[in-house]
């Protein structure tokens, strides 16, 4: 039900722009986020959007580097990722949540994507 794309190889300081497609939900009313997971670490909070994309929250690490976005119309969310750096290596997930109070909890989101794996290079 989403499909995360978009992600690749990229050297550190380079952007990147990852899309995640919807079916099978009335999308504009889940709350929409992005995830990650380097190797061997746990899954982490990446960003977030209301349903009608007017409130954002972001984790520290990614603030003013990274954007979401949303096109309830296209059905679909956006992670838009600059000056990249090697840490930012993971796979990236989107989830959805109809009802989402802590946003940087994955537990809180019940749909999730396959992922798409990012690999910057320093």
């Amino acid at each position: 039900q989403l499909q995360a794309s978009g992600g690749g190889l990229v050297q550190a300081g380079g952007s990147l722009s990852l899309s995640c497609a919807a079916s099978g939900l009335t999308f504009s009313r889940y709350i929409m986020g992005w995830f990650r997971q380097a190797p061997g670490k746990e899954r982490e909070f990446v960003a977030a959007i209301t349903r009608s994309g007017g409130s954002t929250y972001y984790a520290d690490s990614v603030k003013g580097r990274f954007t979401i976005s949303r096109d309830n119309a296209k059905i679909a969310v956006y992670l838009q990722m600059n000056s990249l750096k090697p840490e930012d290596t993971a796979v990236y997930y989107c989830a959805a949540g109809p009802t989402v109070t802590y946003y940087n909890s994955r537990y809180q989101y019940g749909y999730w994507g396959q992922g798409t794996l990012v690999t910057v290079s320093s």
